[in-house]
């Protein structure tokens, strides 16, 4: 299976469309294998090659500390195509020679066995040869990772997976899901060979496997022609990233090469179901829906772990990540306001119907940021009162923020950041409500590191008293909420917000996944008639 892989990566001019000169891609990769040379420690390409397992014996040398001077390179995603819809071994095209470079030199990478940030459809992953457990062992010393958080496992083609499974057969039980949900954001639970080493399961008998729509994802996995595990491409525990500035902002200088793809397309990690067990269980919601996947045959009494059932002992050691440790946490505390059902709304504006001028400044994004632009709005935030208007419109999960505000003003915390799901207006740009003494301009960027989409916002944002409101979107769209959750959790703590406020969504289709993401990262929730603390 993964001896043709060498072939593969040798391109030969004949194997290129006729427009390529094959003098300037072998220039611009002679260039780039340069980069990636001074990318790579000597000290660190001595892992071996060899699709077979490394033994645990030598997975120490992992633990080697290396300083990367992080190569950052670019991909247009829709320069990668398939002209066919077979998932048995589909082969990707390429109208920009740049972009097979690009691959090619991560792919060189990922054989030393070293590792490579990349882009998917769910958040950005953290990549390395899943057939080497010394390769695996860097993913761990990379993140910072708990050593008994099992990895999800990529593969590119169902031949590739049948050769990581037990007598390489795919259980029947999976036959409908695959056939309707991959390629995408959905894992699922298999009986492992013995080809993949303890370190990606953390000796579990089974191995989490996702087939990736993402084009960059898929043709790095053929590039390589080897299964890649790949995380999240973050700092354990941290917000998951979904641009390549958030893999930068956490790892670089700590590995050796992030593949920059753009903004993924939804913004939360992939669905876990096992199917093994009777009944089948969704083990952490995401991209796939508890809504579709009961519409699939076989799948009819799919339960979700947390909702439908507990399992202490899988929690202690978990099948699959997500399950047993704190994730998705900023620095600053994260504050859970529940999901209220449409019904009384209390409208709030400043008392004098205009506290001050107001003022605003947009700038365009870069061709890879989703948003367009950003307003800054300068408002007196302790001035906020009940009234009718419409146009200072907030709701019900708004009005109890904005007291538990008030609240901690009096414990000394200043600067609060609110992610914003319920509005009744159409507000789609971030503000900031500062006292009017604070509304001078300046830099937006925070001293916590994490550039999120601060260079979008000017104004100052080092003042006393500010309220920071990144909007995540409307929460009857859950999967717009899905998309910029982690960003605007990076964001806001990049703002040196004392404490973030989430207005939580209902829990049904992508909002399951949403409110498990926000649960796990927040210290304590609050509803209209307690506070909970996590």
């Amino acid at each position: 299976m993964f001896s043709r892989f060498t072939t593969r990566l040798s391109l030969t001019t004949h194997s290129l469309p006729r427009f390529y000169s094959s003098v300037a891609m072998e220039s611009a990769a002679d260039s780039l294998a340069q980069a990636a040379a001074r990318a790579v420690p000597a000290a660190t390409t001595t892992t071996p090659a060899s699709a077979v397992a490394t033994t645990s014996s030598t997975a120490a040398a992992a633990t080697t500390a290396a300083v990367f001077n992080t190569l950052l390179e670019t991909i247009d995603p829709t320069t990668i195509t398939y002209s066919s819809s077979d998932l048995e071994d589909p082969i990707p095209e390429f109208s920009q020679p740049h972009t097979r470079t690009v691959l090619e030199t991560a792919a060189q990478i990922l054989r030393t066995g070293q590792v490579v940030g990349m882009p998917t459809e769910t958040v950005y992953g953290l990549a390395a040869n899943a057939l080497d457990s010394v390769a695996a062992q860097r993913i761990f010393k990379a993140k910072n990772r708990p050593q008994d958080n099992p990895l999800i496992v990529h593969v590119a083609s169902l031949k590739m997976l049948r050769s990581i499974l037990k007598d390489q057969e795919i259980p029947t039980v999976y036959s409908d899901l695959i056939r309707t949900s991959w390629p995408g954001p959905l894992t699922l639970l298999f009986p492992r060979s013995s080809l993949i080493p303890d370190e990606i399961t953390c000796g579990q008998p089974t191995v989490a496997v996702r087939f990736p729509s993402h084009p960059i994802t898929r043709a790095l996995i053929w590039a390589c022609n080897l299964p890649l595990a790949a995380p999240s491409a973050n700092s354990s525990g941290k917000p998951s990233p979904t641009l390549a500035s958030h893999v930068m902002d956490d790892l670089s200088g700590k590995i050796p090469m992030v593949i920059n793809g753009g903004q993924c397309s939804f913004g939360i990690e992939s669905t876990v179901v096992d199917g093994l067990r009777v009944p089948p269980a969704i083990l952490r919601p995401g991209g796939v829906t508890y809504e579709q996947i009961r519409q699939v045959r076989g799948m009819e009494q799919i339960q979700v772990y947390k909702k439908h059932f507990t399992d202490a002992a899988m929690e202690q050691a978990p099948t699959t990540p997500g399950m047993k440790y704190r994730h998705y946490s900023p620095e600053a505390e994260v504050v859970l306001v529940e999901y209220i059902k449409p019904g009384m709304m209390t409208v709030y504006t400043n008392g004098s119907g205009s506290s001050g001028s107001v003022e605003s400044s947009s700038s365009s994004s870069s061709s890879l940021s989703p948003a367009s632009s950003s307003t800054l709005a300068s408002l007196s935030a302790s001035s906020l009162s009940p009234s009718p208007s419409p146009n200072a419109a907030t709701t019900e999960q708004y009005s109890l923020i904005l007291k538990e505000i008030e609240k901690l003003k009096q414990e000394g915390k200043k600067r609060f950041g609110i992610l914003r799901t319920s509005f009744t207006l159409s507000t789609t740009n971030t503000t900031t409500a500062c006292n009017e003494s604070d509304s001078s301009s300046g830099s937006g960027s925070g001293s916590r590191g994490g550039s999120g989409d601060a260079s979008q916002i000017n104004g100052s944002l080092s003042s006393d008293s500010c309220v920071i409101e990144f909007p995540l979107g409307q929460g009857s769209k859950p999967e717009d909420v899905a998309r910029e959750l982690f960003r605007g959790l990076r964001y806001l703590d990049g703002q040196n917000v004392d404490c973030i406020f989430v207005e939580g969504i209902s829990e049904e289709d992508e909002g399951l996944a949403v409110m498990n993401r926000v649960r796990k990262a927040a210290s304590r929730t609050i509803s209209p008639d307690t506070t909970t603390f996590l």
